[in-house]
This record gives C-alpha cells, sequence and structure tokens, in this order.
C-alpha cells in the first residue's frame, strides 16, 4: 500500500537567519533512511555553516537565487535550474539576493545532523 504523507514536520535551520525546512519525505517526517525531499524558503542574507555530507544533494531551484560556495569557488543558482554537491565536498549555501530564495532538496541518502559534518 502506497505511503500518504499528509504533511510536512518543520525541521530547525542552521544559519544566521531562520529558514523554513518543511520535510515531506526523511528520518523526521516518515521514518524514511533512503531519502529526503525537504521544501526550504531561506530570507535574503541567509549564510549556513559550509558541510562536507556524507549524502548527494539535489537541489531545484523554483523562486530566487540559492548561492553554493564549494572549494575552488561558488555558482548562483537561479530559478528553473538545479545543483548536485556530491558527497564527500565541502559545500556552503546562502541566499544572497533581498527577496531570498525557495527550493526543494532531495538528499541520497536521507539528511541528518550526523552525516551533515557541519563545519564548527
Amino acid at each position: 500500500m502506497p505511503t500518504h504523507i499528509k504533511e510536512p514536520t518543520r525541521i530547525q535551520s542552521a544559519g544566521n537567519k531562520p529558514k523554513l525546512i518543511d520535510e515531506y519525505i526523511g528520518r523526521v517526517n516518515s521514518g524514511t533512511i533512503s531519502t529526503s525531499v525537504a521544501h526550504m524558503r531561506s530570507p535574503g542574507g541567509w549564510v549556513e555553516p559550509g558541510q562536507t555530507p556524507a549524502f548527494d544533494e539535489f537541489t531545484m531551484v523554483l523562486k530566487g537565487i540559492l548561492r553554493v560556495e564549494y572549494s575552488g569557488g561558488s555558482l548562483d543558482v537561479a530559478a528553473g535550474q538545479a545543483v548536485i554537491a556530491h558527497a564527500g565536498e565541502w559545500v556552503r549555501y546562502s541566499t544572497p539576493n533581498s527577496e531570498g530564495a525557495e527550493y526543494i532538496a532531495v538528499c541520497l541518502p536521507a539528511f541528518s545532523m550526523e552525516t551533515a559534518h557541519r563545519d564548527a
């Protein structure tokens, strides 16, 4: 039988400003450890700590611009574009523009604080 996800769970965010994270599928909301799917809404000027995650993160930007810093540079991912952050590579996400950004993040395996390996 299919599993019906009736609503997401709001997850506590990291970073310098409050960010809305609604997990639909993942360790918290559905008990799924293989994959997580979350709807993110970040305010303008938001920056989170860098991380070297043990999961691949696939991000599709719906509105605004998401900046992705990586070892050796950065790129701006605009609405209608996507980015893949590969497991074991350092990245830091931010929303540099005043309107912030809205995006969907899919992590394989599912996101966890322990496997994000955030910078101190």
